[in-house]
């Protein structure tokens, strides 16, 4: 059996695998690098993955880390941030509320149409001089029990052959070939579903509406390029469009209040959707929208016991762990575990410590990972909760470009040094948001109880989150070069931020049921920071 060795084998061509091989190829031009990918290459576009969304990390990584900002110029489409619609039985999007920017924000995302950016990455990273094999299939994985290189055996269309490394990476999305050997698999208690498909032809809120002064809240007025979230009680409908000219469609749900068996075929979610979104329903009916792919997940929610290994093995992307798709996170922790790897192979390959490292670093992820899990976990009642769900949508973003996109953006997530130094303002943030999710959550429920949550709103109300000054510098200022100094200095006023932000909200939550709970932000909170308003008042008598 023919036998060759690379420093590094990655099994799977997919978004991980292949931005990992750029990543280590870009930083170690040296390094001989293999990737086993199962499909054959180039791949169908639109109709083959879903994770098509990018928030700033993501997007961050891609352009920057990887240098592929021309490409995602070029052939992908420039998101037009995040747009909720609280629209739940309604034919009048128009009139219902709606959560958004009026305006780009400075930091770019984008819209990426899987396929399409998957043969992308993989050209690339043949141009690189990575060893890309595709169509071919894993049949046997041997790790080293000492410092001897790790095998692989895998089969193509010129047969078998074997594959002997020193590092060894699983990016084999939810197929987890490390994770089913090494019996790595977690529940993670969060039970929710989701059911996708892509069709033919761009769908356009703007052409539910004739309202003039409606479709002219947005500069440009291109609503359909924003990642459109319609909500309602325990779930919400994703619309994403495609560069290849498809739009992805999924519904996410909490298994319990939205059961799977009702929207598990093409006619079902159909049918669902014509009771929970109709306008959306009868917009997908008309022609030109044929149907191209329909899939569907149960559980689709996990961690991971292990990632990084001393054993010269690691896990990336869905291999390893998946949070949740509200949020788009699936590209960050991609790129973050993909840093994490790519710094234990330098320091091995350089000859330094790197067991204690990949401790570390694994502490590290795993601890990103249950923060952002918090903002999932039962809060999916919420989502139809047009004054609640906005304020926690505020609160969610502020706590992600408060501490773990500016680390990104800077650098710092191997800095060791300095994550010791930011440990206490972490620890405060992190207090806060275990505090604030609970509040938001009871909030919620005893609107429901006292029956403040209708079906739909008909207001029309408009949220603009452009309009938020320091919302809009916070997402600004993480293009900021800062020295070491000036950085601590950003992340403490940041989590200052997140304390006048949970002081205004616990006491707007107040207002309106003075029996609710603090969940122990009365104790955290430094109320002496509080001296100016952390929402407009404008925008938050909108909200409420």
């Amino acid at each position: 059996m023919n036998t060759t060795r690379s420093d590094v084998v990655i099994l799977g061509g997919g978004l991980a695998g292949l931005t990992l091989a750029i990543q280590l190829r870009r930083q170690q031009p040296a390094i001989a690098i293999t990737v086993l990918e199962r499909r054959s290459h180039p791949v169908r576009e639109a109709a083959f993955k879903v994770g098509e969304s990018t928030v700033e990390i993501g997007a961050h990584y891609l352009a920057e880390v990887l240098g592929l900002r021309e490409h995602l110029e070029t052939g992908q489409i420039r998101k037009f941030g995040f747009r909720f619609f609280f629209s739940e039985g309604s034919r009048a999007i128009d009139r219902c509320t709606e959560l958004g920017v009026s305006e780009l924000l400075p930091t770019p995302s984008w819209q990426i149409d899987r396929g399409r950016f998957e043969n992308f990455l993989g050209e690339h990273a043949r141009a690189l001089g990575v060893r890309f094999l595709d169509g071919s299939v894993v049949r046997e994985i041997a790790l080293a029990d000492d410092d001897g290189d790790h095998v692989v055996r895998y089969e193509s269309a010129g047969g078998e052959a074997e594959l002997s490394s020193r590092w060894l990476v699983d990016a084999s999305g939810r197929a987890g070939l490390l994770k089913r050997k090494l019996d790595l698999a977690q529940d993670n208690a969060h039970d929710v579903n989701a059911v996708w498909w892509r069709v033919d032809g761009i769908v356009d809120p703007n052409a539910w509406s004739h309202d003039p002064e409606w479709l002219a809240r947005c500069i440009p007025p291109d609503r359909w390029r924003s990642t459109n979230h319609m909500c309602g009680p325990g779930y919400w409908f994703w619309l994403i469009p495609l560069a290849s000219g498809a739009h992805s469609l999924g519904i996410v749900c909490d298994a319990r209040m939205h059961p799977l068996e009702t929207m598990n075929t093409h006619e079902k979610a159909m049918s669902w959707l014509r009771e929970h979104q109709p306008q959306v329903a009868e917009s997908l009916e008309r022609p030109g929208h044929a149907l191209q792919d329909f899939l569907f997940l149960r559980h689709f929610s996990y961690g991971c016991k292990q990632v990084f290994s001393p054993r010269r093995w690691a896990l990336t992307g869905e291999a390893g762990l998946f949070l949740d798709p509200f949020y788009s996170p699936g590209t960050d922790f991609i790129g973050i575990a993909n840093t994490y790897i790519c710094d234990l192979i330098g320091r091995e390959r350089a000859g330094k410590p790197f067991g204690s490292h990949a401790e570390i670093y694994q502490q590290l992820y795993f601890s990103f990972y249950e923060n952002t899990l918090t903002l999932y976990q039962d809060q999916y009642p919420l989502f139809g909760d047009t004054q609640v769900m906005p304020v926690k949508v505020i609160w969610d973003y502020t706590f992600y470009w408060a501490l773990l996109a500016p680390l990104f953006f800077a650098g710092k997530l191997t800095d060791v040094s300095m994550l010791g130094r930011l440990r206490p303002k972490f620890d405060a943030a992190r207090a806060l948001n275990l505090a604030m999710q609970p509040l938001l959550r009871e909030w919620g429920e005893r609107n429901r109880a006292a029956g403040m949550v209708s079906a739909a709103v008909h207001d029309g109300r408009m949220l603009d989150q452009y309009r938020i000054d320091w919302f809009h510098e916070m997402n600004r200022a993480l293009n900021d070069t800062l020295d070491d100094a000036a950085f601590e200095a950003r992340i403490a006023d940041n989590v200052a931020r997140m304390d006048w932000l949970a002081n205004e909200i616990l006491t707007r939550a107040r207002a309106t049921h003075p029996q609710i709970g603090d969940h122990g932000l009365d104790a955290l909170l430094v109320r002496e920071a509080t001296q100016r308003p952390s929402l407009s008042s404008q925008w938050y008598a909108e909200a409420a």
